[in-house]
């Protein structure tokens, strides 16, 4: 499949020290499937040769205040951040990690993603459609919870989803095979890093 980098742009979801950091608070849920599958080097190859063929980057971290007042009664992964203090606006592991500090002049980073949903808060579609997007090419973490709510809810906007399966993590390998084989297939496709490059219409850096 094709796409006119024009009119494709790469969602970076949950690229924030608590996940990624060796001291992050959620490090230890994800990070040896960031490791392993090479997550973060693999986005920032991506990155480094998809921003010459005007493709759009966004960026939607999720972030609270110290109180967490903006979760009522929350539970699965929200209790857990709550529990753990993570992703805390006044705190370190809430900031983007600093390997994507060289592109933060091409990424749109956009606040207020307070819950699983990238496109929830955000203003992400109002973004997208301005900018006429058709393609959404998905990277990030975790695999089966805001990388899946956020192709979903892409998908039933009328989105041509793409996830990237080596630019992406769960809590487990099996998770991550699970989804890739299994459940993205559903409503999405799949793809490399390699892939998605090619499918750019030969309109990237070698």
């Amino acid at each position: 499949m094709k796409m006119n980098p024009t009119e494709t742009a790469i969602l970076l979801v949950g690229y924030q020290n608590d996940f990624f950091r060796a001291d992050g608070l959620l490090h230890g849920a994800v990070g040896e499937e960031i490791q392993n599958r090479n997550v973060l080097p693999n986005t920032l190859r991506l990155l480094e040769r998809a921003l010459f063929s005007g493709v759009t980057v966004v960026s939607t971290p999720i972030a609270f205040t110290d109180d967490y007042r903006e979760l009522e009664n929350p539970v699965g992964i929200l209790k857990t951040i709550k529990e753990l203090g993570a992703f805390r606006k006044s705190s370190p592991g809430s900031r983007t990690v600093d390997a994507l500090k060289k592109f933060s002049d091409r990424i749109v980073e956009l606040p207020g993603k307070q819950g699983l949903c990238s496109f929830s808060n955000t203003g992400l579609d109002s973004l997208l459609q301005e900018r006429g997007i058709k393609n959404v090419v998905i990277a990030g973490v975790v695999t089966s919870v805001c990388i899946d709510s956020t192709a979903r809810v892409a998908a039933d906007k009328g989105y041509s989803v793409s996830i990237l399966s080596d630019c992406t993590a769960g809590r487990s390998a099996f998770e991550q095979e699970f989804y890739c084989s299994e459940i993205f297939p559903i409503f999405s496709t799949v793809s490399s890093v390699d892939e998605t490059l090619a499918s750019f219409a030969n309109r990237v850096a070698a």
